[in-house]
């Protein structure tokens, strides 16, 4: 592998700033600039556990799970072992020179590969829509069109040259949608094309040289707010879930908010609704003491919303309508294969701010959902299945697997380290046994009908995840996003991007799984499960400027690593390489970008940056294939004094255009 070009020198300098507000506004509602919503008192790593630790290694974890010495040193401990003093490797798969971080108005590829535009927000999507004209959008057209916002995205076999690309549609930014938008005062056109702006986009591509191209086929679709969902699972009917539109609890119009996902091994999607909490208004005027408090542990506060969605539609009003919040932060499940078919929401995998979820099938059969969500220290999730996958492709294998995900136990993960508390210190300082590592627990919520949260009910476990797990002392994480297991080890990676708040005054600090005060950068978690409840951990990379001492990158050199921060989105290649997506690149005055991190041999924790996106932008839901790479650009332009009527980007078209959300193909 080529050296990095940039080694031994500062590549950038350090910013203190990150994200646009504008961005915080619109996707967020700005929620880490305020007070984060879990204000729970339940034990943290560093007060959970006194450890006692001598000079062979042994620890006490109190209330933690007792590991034995032989499942502390699992074969993720063994494989990290092994990496650092394996012979070196050919290194395979796509090979390329890393890119420098920039601040282009462009997507940056390596020398040798090209580029091209697969689909661009408004592009037409069904047959008889319309093109896209910017100033002419109406609520029709939008619902034919590809949405605003694309976040993940993924790509499923057809037949031939034909592939099936499914993608979110996060959030839609108004100011950056229509001319001359007043925030106070949006017309009901303009809310009702935002409503068809959101969702997922189904689309069929021919791929074959060059860029994929979209084909109007019966399988292209759109999801909206519009569109009717199926809700299933234990919460199915729930007087939580019952509104004067659906007495009935268990039919839901619309998805929202939809961040990052997955494939399931029977060809279906996951997406995820993440932040719905600044969607609903008027949570001032909820007098109810136990609702009250439910929807501020989901940081639903305030009077009138960013959108002002409430002035058209009720159901936006929780004053009038205070469960229709409930019915939004599941698990979405779209069968990509049947354009007929009711998509679902999945009330076994519980309900917060899903940055999405990915299935990986256990030995056993049975299949496991991991799950992370996506705040200042909340929490990470798992759900493993009642029934076993069914092999094969016949109808009723399908029909089958697509039910796998209604009935099992929901669980929620506890962290222990296994260094002495002094040394961790809050700076991000490696302790004396060189590795930010320990073990863990996975404690469960509840099965179907039965809760094991005291006091809790288990529909009340589903519908206030969050509540269950404060209860049972689950660990306060840095903001995890994406948590994935690998297709081949099993092992799960968890992107926890950032937590300014840690260590703050009132706040939880820092502990061995998050060891950085004022963490604006953000680190990935590498765990291997023991038993179906116990694992074992470690950090791969503590993220942030190379230069810093408070960074590690798996071991390796840190002189020759793209420098990476803020990890949002993950995924894998075929030779098992991770791949990560940044969100908040800015904090070191660049782009975000796609990077490569090899996990095994000598080139593990060798961070290396494959592309960046455009300023502004956000690189999201990365498709990874030996000859062709997705990237969602998300929100490009997206800047600070910026808008439609001040347009700072004008990537992809270039000229004096507006700046549109796309996928990006790119090859050799």
């Amino acid at each position: 592998m080529p050296p990095h070009p940039d080694r031994g020198r500062r590549l950038l300098p350090l910013l203190a700033g990150g994200r646009a507000r504008v961005t915080c506004r619109y996707r967020c509602g700005d929620q880490c600039s305020q007070h984060p919503p879990n204000t729970s008192d339940n034990p943290y790593f560093g007060d959970l556990v006194q450890r006692v630790v001598d000079r062979r290694g042994l620890f006490r974890a109190g209330a933690v799970v007792a590991v034995s010495t032989a499942a502390a040193s699992s074969a993720l401990a063994s494989a990290a072992a092994a990496a650092s003093t394996s012979a070196a490797a050919p290194r395979r798969g796509l090979d390329f020179v890393p890119v420098k971080p920039n601040l282009e108005d462009a997507v940056v590829v390596p020398e040798g590969f090209q580029q091209g535009i697969v689909i661009r927000w408004g592009d037409p999507i069904l047959p008889g829509a319309p093109e896209f004209d910017f100033d002419a959008q109406t609520p029709e057209a939008q619902e034919q069109q590809f949405g605003f916002n694309n976040d993940f995205c993924a790509l499923l076999p057809l037949r031939g040259d034909l592939r099936v690309m499914v993608n979110n549609h996060e959030y839609t930014s108004e100011e950056f949608i229509f001319r001359g938008y007043d925030p106070a005062n949006p017309t009901e056109q303009q809310v009702r094309i935002a409503w068809a702006a959101h969702g997922l986009s189904v689309v069929v591509l021919e791929t074959g040289d060059g860029t994929p191209e979209v084909r109007m086929h019966r399988l292209n679709r759109r999801i909206t707010l519009n569109t009717e969902f199926e809700v299933r699972g234990p919460a199915a009917g729930s007087d939580l879930l019952k509104t004067s539109a659906d007495p009935t609890g268990t039919k839901v119009f619309g998805t929202m908010n939809n961040c990052s996902g997955g494939v399931t091994p029977w060809g279906t999607i996951l997406s995820g609704e993440e932040n719905i909490h600044f969607y609903f208004a008027n949570a001032d005027q909820v007098t109810d003491p136990a609702t009250k408090a439910r929807l501020d542990r989901y940081g639903m506060k305030g009077t009138e919303t960013e959108r002002k969605w409430e002035r058209f539609d009720s159901r936006w009003d929780l004053a009038r309508q205070p469960n229709e919040a409930n019915r939004f932060g599941w698990i979405i499940e779209l069968d990509p294969y049947d354009p007929e078919s009711r998509p679902v929401k999945h009330t076994a995998l519980g309900r917060f701010k899903h940055e999405g979820a990915n299935v990986h099938v256990l030995d056993d059969g049975r299949v496991a959902a991991y799950m992370g969500d996506d705040e200042k220290f909340e929490y990470m999730y798992k759900f493993v299945s009642d029934e076993k996958v069914k092999r094969g492709d016949s109808r009723h294998a399908r029909r089958h697997n697509m039910s796998l995900l209604d009935s099992g136990t929901l669980y929620v993960a506890r962290f222990s380290g296994d260094s002495p508390a002094e040394e961790i210190d809050g700076t991000g300082k490696l302790p004396s046994d060189g590795r930010f590592d320990g073990t863990g627990e996975w404690i469960a919520l509840a099965h179907n009908d039965e809760s094991f949260v005291p006091g809790m009910t288990a529909e009340e476990v589903y519908v206030f995840a969050r509540l269950a797990a404060d209860a049972v002392g689950a660990t306060k994480m840095d903001r995890p996003e994406d948590v994935q297991p690998h297709p081949k080890t099993g092992h799960v990676y968890a992107a926890l991007t950032n937590n300014s708040d840690r260590g703050t005054d009132g706040k939880a600090g820092a502990d061995e799984t998050n060891p950085r005060n004022s963490n604006k950068h953000g680190q990935v978690l590498e765990l291997a499960e023991t038993s179906r409840t116990t694992f074992t951990w470690n950090l791969l990379l503590v993220c942030g400027d190379p230069d810093d001492p408070a960074t590690y990158y798996g071991g390796f050199d840190k002189s020759q690593v793209s420098p990476i921060t803020c990890p949002d989105n993950v995924a894998f290649d075929s030779k098992g390489d991770l791949w990560i997506t940044t969100d908040s690149s800015e904090a070191l005055a660049a782009n975000d970008g796609l990077y490569r991190v090899p996990l095994e041999g000598e080139e593990r924790g060798h961070v290396m940056q494959f592309l960046s996106v455009p300023r502004g932008a956000e690189a999201c839901g990365p498709v990874i294939e030996d000859d062709l790479v997705l990237v969602s650009a998300q929100h490009p332009g997206e800047l600070d004094g910026a808008s439609a009527d001040n347009p700072v980007s004008h990537w992809p078209d270039g000229g004096d255009s507006q700046p549109r959300p796309s996928v990006v193909a790119v090859w050799r």
